[in-house]
């Protein structure tokens, strides 16, 4: 198994942030997903989040809702996001679970922990989960030896921020914006203040997400975060792709893009 850690050493041995792609299992279909993961790995994302698909997404914007929305149609279920783990995971890149916490509720906390531990995965990104209420999975995860990767953001105060980066493990999401996901023309002017508090508060690296596009954003980013993280504009790549295959090469080419900006 990889570890965002290694991902991380890695970076900072060629001097650089890393790059973190996003894209929901099961979109546009299972095995279109996984060539589309693959080539993206090939092409320089060093950390791959797999998204589960949800029914109630309410900090996703219409990109990714309409993702995720095929990929419930397709069927997928919560073994197929197992799955697409597993075959990230055989890459060598680094592959978390981004989640809502419901769908980890009735898989079972301690069955999803022990099963993402086999499929090969490091961790889970918890978006509407806060600390607070996260003892079961913090417990699982800690048996498990998994990544917690709690998200902070523009508005959290010092106190939020403090008990939020004590409860990661691996690294800590910083949403740039105030809002659900999706590309933006520019990047955030609040997000570098953002890594600053969290950097305060925690040696373990942040990374930005919500908004990037492109390799300047991503460039733009990478001069003050660890991690620059991409998930609507990649999944734009596959819905505007005429197949599976075109989709793929386009999110090849974005990948390719985003890794030459963080290495400006």
């Amino acid at each position: 198994m990889t570890r965002s850690a290694d991902a991380f050493a890695r970076a900072r041995a060629e001097g650089r942030s890393a790059l973190v792609g996003y894209l929901p299992a099961g979109f546009p279909s299972y095995d279109g997903c996984v060539a589309a993961l693959r080539a993206m790995v090939e092409a320089g994302v060093d950390i791959v989040e797999i998204g589960l698909p949800y029914s109630d997404p309410v900090i996703d914007g219409p990109t990714i809702q309409a993702a995720a929305d095929l990929a419930l149609r397709n069927g997928t279920k919560t073994r197929d996001v197992l799955r697409t783990v597993e075959a990230v995971a055989a890459t060598g890149a680094a592959a978390l679970v981004m989640t809502y916490w419901n769908p980890v509720l009735r898989y079972g906390v301690d069955a999803f922990a022990r099963d993402l531990d086999a499929a090969g995965g490091c961790g889970l990104i918890t978006p509407d989960l806060i600390p607070e209420e996260a003892a079961d999975w913090i417990d699982a995860a800690e048996s498990s030896g998994l990544e917690r990767v709690f998200l902070v953001a523009p508005s959290s105060t010092p106190a939020r921020i403090e008990a939020t980066v004590a409860a990661c493990r691996g690294w800590v999401y910083a949403a740039s914006t105030m809002g659900v996901t999706g590309a933006r023309a520019t990047t955030s002017a609040a997000a570098p203040g953002l890594v600053a508090r969290v950097r305060a508060a925690t040696s373990l690296p942040v990374g930005v997400g919500l908004g990037v596009s492109n390799g300047d954003q991503a460039a733009e980013v990478a001069s003050y975060a660890d991690a620059v993280v991409v998930g609507s504009a990649f999944v734009r790549r596959l819905l505007d792709a005429a197949d599976e295959n075109s989709g793929a090469k386009a999110a090849a080419q974005l990948a390719a893009e985003l890794a030459a900006g963080v290495r400006r």
